[in-house]
């Protein structure tokens, strides 16, 4: 019973994170639109929702600042990858558009297969199954109609943000098996300001919002960014990386969804059947499991993440 309630807390906490993590691609081609440079809108999204997550700590968690040592290694860490993912992934969003931008980046499962087989997490059948049939959904999804064609350069950048972000997902993982999934967020968040406000700073331009037009999505943009990071690493927690991450692939179908109703970008068929595959994918994530524990081999590379007490962090 405790097994099954836990599960179900943490699909729901995915599917959260993927509807908050849909969002943001529309909110930042909307930021983009606005005016405000790439970095920018990375540095002063980030920062937002890190001061959020900050208040949210100080007053409904007080004791939420504490973290192992190690843990704070680690999510500095992860916040560092992904600081570095945001940036690329918000420089090729403005040519690539929101929906597309939201598919390529989409491939995270894909990258996350060598991240965890790396650090010897197995993998069970039905997952590689659902990373198997992302491929042709992200294929359909993507597939260039007449004249329409993608710019191969910020598509490079949208997948090396993908693969950023992936790795982030179970370094962060072996971080939450003695921190709470707030206090993880805060610090990875913490560290990704760190990331992007530097190349603000250097890389310029520094343009500040001077309008509410410029603000509304900016400030929308940071609230759902606290709301999907809480979200992620709760469902993380729950269910582990993968399965995490497979279930999130529903944000593709949030942020084509609000890309058509805010941002006028069409849908063609072939994507349709597209989401038709996607939809397939979030089903089969209901019958996934974690792999037994004793089916993992010792070791891992990210092993040395793992406080000195603590048992192996996966799933029981």
């Amino acid at each position: 019973m405790h097994r099954g309630r836990t599960r179900m807390t943490g699909m729901a906490a995915a599917l959260a994170a993927a509807f908050f993590m849909g969002l943001n691609p529309v909110l930042g081609k909307m930021a983009l639109a606005a005016g405000l440079p790439a970095f920018g809108v990375a540095a002063l999204r980030t920062v937002l929702a890190a001061l959020l997550m900050g208040l949210w700590l100080r007053f409904w968690r007080p004791g939420g600042f504490y973290i192992h040592p190690i843990g704070l290694v680690g999510a500095l860490l992860a916040g560092a990858l992904n600081g570095l993912g945001s940036l690329f992934f918000f420089l090729s969003l403005k040519p690539l558009g929101a929906a597309l931008g939201q598919l390529l980046f989409s491939l995270h499962p894909v990258f996350l297969i060598l991240w965890v087989w790396l650090d010897r997490e197995p993998i069970s059948r039905l997952s590689l199954l659902r990373v198997a049939l992302a491929i042709p959904t992200v294929v359909l999804l993507t597939r260039p109609t007449g004249t329409q064609q993608v710019a191969l350069g910020p598509a490079a950048l949208m997948l090396l943000a993908s693969a950023l972000y992936a790795l982030h997902v179970p370094i962060n993982r072996r971080v939450l098996y003695e921190a709470p999934a707030p206090t993880v967020t805060f610090y990875t968040l913490l560290s990704m300001s760190g990331v992007v406000v530097l190349a603000y700073l250097v890389l310029g331009p520094r343009a500040l919002p001077t309008t509410w037009t410029q603000w509304k999505p900016l400030v929308a943009l940071g609230l759902s960014t606290f709301l999907s990071r809480l979200t992620l690493f709760m469902g993380v927690k729950r269910l582990g990386s993968l399965q995490t991450m497979l279930v999130s692939l529903a944000e593709i179908g949030v942020s084509v969804l609000f890309a058509h109703l805010w941002l006028g970008e069409t849908l063609t068929p072939t994507q349709f059947a597209g989401l038709g595959l996607l939809v397939l994918i979030v089903v089969l994530g209901h019958f996934d499991r974690p792999t037994a524990p004793r089916s993992r081999r010792p070791g891992g590379w990210l092993q040395w993440l793992q406080p000195p007490h603590a048992a192996a962090p996966w799933p029981r």
